[in-house]
């Protein structure tokens, strides 16, 4: 293999190397908006749950009278499951993105 023939090889190949990373980057947008966004999915994953939760213990309470609190009860119900729900997506994300990044060092 004289000079030319391995210089073009060696191009060649930092061309493709470089094709690859700007793919993958077009794949991987992670961004300030994507960021907010996460944020915003942990907050929706816990204010609903408590939101019905508290609508929940409302409504046992106007039609259940109890000497406890429906209310807080649903409050305290839901807010624990939305932090389940939240921690779950939340480790579900994680391993995604340590996945991926473990299948791009390979």
């Amino acid at each position: 293999m004289n000079d030319v023939e391995h210089n073009e090889k060696n191009f060649s190949n930092t061309i493709g190397n470089k094709e690859q990373l700007r793919l993958k980057a077009q794949r991987d947008k992670h961004s300030v908006w994507s960021g907010f966004g996460l944020f915003g999915m942990v907050g929706w994953s816990v204010a609903v749950p408590t939101l019905l939760g508290v609508a929940l213990g409302w409504w046992l309470d106007k039609k259940y009278p109890q000497h406890f609190s429906w209310t807080l009860s649903g409050l305290f119900i839901g807010l624990i499951g939305g932090c389940v729900i939240a921690w779950n997506w939340i480790s579900k994300e994680n391993k995604a993105i340590h996945k991926n990044t473990e299948d791009d060092n390979e």
